[in-house]
């Protein structure tokens, strides 16, 4: 079995019969040039060989591709070359001929065409017949005219020194052919992979659902994918070679690294698009361009419109709820303290004892529509410089009262100066709220420990006490509005102190082990925005 390809072998063979007309004509071209065709001592001898040899090339040329024994058909070829080589060294002098040159130009052709066996098989052809024509010289056998008398010593160094650079020759080109022809293998396959991956990468960029576009530093585009096109609603031929804000306003350059939401105008509709660009590089670092990969989010946008509407309508509901159960509780009291006192058949002091019940309701009421009011519609905050410490001091003195009722000790567990830029009335508030609940937490006494932290950018004030704790079933509605365990509560105290931190870009944690006391952390910057005057 050849290890050569038919068509491979076919092109070689094909090249022999042209790299033989074009040497042929060269070389005696050359030859008669410098020695002129009458003065030439071998000049008919050499016009014999030149019709002899196109005479060849022509019988080749008609024969090629017709000859399915490719390899047989290039081994008569170069048989019959080593003749007229053999023919052509006998003209000219035998021993004396300088035209033995031509059998190693054979023999590297063999190899070429070929392969290393064919190398050799065409180095012993060639040592056979120029030994056989030195052998019949010496001999006398057949007739060839020599300058000088020619030794025996002679022959057999000429047919030595030929018959090794043949096969030395042999050797050196099978051995450079096949280096070469496992190396054309190798990049035949490397060229293969080369087209497969390409072909590859090529399906995965546009068989990707987002879009992908890559242009150069200048900003030109390179990759514009089929997902590209059809949200952009642009063809890749008016996009590709330009610079993509000329033909993209939306994609403004240069860029800008990271995600980023624009609004894109196709001509029959607006389409709100996510793009998430990202630096090109090298393999040594450099940067060659940008990846931009984008999505069509209008119909995302307009779900998450639609949910954070029920979301809100949800919201409404449930606070309508609330506050309709919270109003209807003191409601009721005050509508039958009212009817008992227009029936006004009951002492005096019962009549009293029905005013101060009508009384308190009506606070109690105004407490949750002012609670209410401050939930929804908080005021701007006033910001300042604050000292965190200083505040805590002024809460834990208001705290002192109900917290000695309660046998609470309060611990503080603070000391620096810490200053931050907040508003100190609302903070005050929270402060506040959190005291009153954790000492609320404790009624048969306890420890309630105010710490601060100072975390560099952030500080956190902990307030823990050692109280009942709150039910695991609690903790997800404890800021919830009008959510409350107590009976008086409004439930409106800790879902506006959780709106206030959020107003100064902190937040509000909790920790707590139901029988074992409870933690509020704040966490609060000590500078989020200008300090307003």
């Amino acid at each position: 079995m050849f290890s050569e390809e038919p068509e491979g072998l076919k092109k070689k063979i094909k090249a022999l019969i042209a790299f033989r007309v074009i040497f042929i004509t060269l070389f005696f071209a050359i030859t008669f040039f410098f020695w002129g065709f009458r003065k030439f001592p071998y000049h008919n001898q050499f016009l014999y060989l030149i019709i002899g040899v196109y005479a060849a090339t022509i019988v080749y040329s008609i024969l090629y591709g017709k000859i399915k024994n490719l390899r047989y058909f290039a081994y008569t070829q170069l048989v019959i070359d080593i003749i007229f080589e053999t023919i052509l060294i006998y003209f000219t002098g035998g021993i004396e001929s300088w035209y033995s040159f031509t059998l190693i130009i054979t023999i590297l052709a063999s190899s070429i065409v070929l392969d290393k066996k064919a190398g050799f098989v065409i180095a012993t052809q060639s040592s056979i017949f120029y030994g056989s024509l030195l052998n019949l010289q010496f001999y006398g056998i057949i007739p060839v005219k020599t300058e000088y008398p020619v030794e025996v010593t002679e022959y057999l160094y000429k047919i030595f020194i030929h018959v090794s650079f043949f096969y030395i020759t042999a050797y050196l080109s099978g051995y450079l052919s096949s280096r070469l022809e496992t190396t054309e293998k190798k990049l035949e396959e490397k060229d293969f992979d080369i087209k497969d991956l390409e072909f590859f990468n090529q399906e995965i960029i546009e068989s990707l659902p987002s879009g992908l576009c890559t242009t150069d530093i200048r900003g030109r585009t390179i990759i514009f994918n089929k997902a590209a096109e059809r949200i952009t609603g642009i063809d890749r031929k008016n996009i590709i070679g330009r610079k993509i804000d000329d033909v993209l306003p939306s994609f403004k350059f240069p860029f800008k690294e990271g995600r980023r939401d624009e609004v894109f105008d196709t001509g029959n509709q607006k389409k709100i698009i996510g793009l998430t660009i990202s630096p090109f590089r090298g393999l040594a670092g450099d940067q060659k361009g940008f990846i931009v990969v984008f999505q069509d989010l209008t119909k995302i946008k307009q779900l998450e419109a639609e949910i954070q509407r029920k979301e809100q309508l949800a919201t409404i509901g449930e606070l309508s709820s609330s506050i309709a159960h919270e109003i209807r509780n003191p409601l009721a009291s005050l509508k039958g303290s009212i009817q008992m006192l227009k029936e006004g058949t009951f002492p005096e002091s019962h009549r009293e004892k029905l005013m101060g019940i009508a009384l308190t309701e009506m606070d109690r009421l105004n407490r949750i529509v002012t609670d209410f009011l401050i939930y929804s519609r908080p005021s701007p905050l006033n910001r300042d410089n604050v000292n965190i410490c200083a505040l805590l001091d002024t809460t834990i003195e208001i705290l002192k009262n109900s917290a000695s009722e309660n046998k609470v000790l309060i611990n503080r567990q603070y000391s620096n100066h810490i200053e931050i830029v907040a508003d100190s009335g609302k903070l005050q508030q929270v402060f506040l709220n959190l005291g009153l609940n954790a000492v609320e937490a404790m009624p048969d006494g306890g420890e309630l420990t105010v710490a601060v932290s100072d975390k560099n950018d952030t500080i956190e004030i902990d307030f823990k006490d050692t109280g009942t704790g709150i039910e695991e079933k609690n903790l997800k509605k404890i800021f919830y509005p009008f959510f409350t365990t107590k009976e008086q509560g409004t439930g409106l105290g800790l879902a506006i102190a959780y709106r206030i931190i959020e107003e100064h870009k902190g937040a509000i944690n909790l920790e707590t082990v139901h029988g074992s006391g409870t933690t509020f952390k704040i966490i609060l910057p000590k500078k989020n925005e200008e300090k307003q005057g």
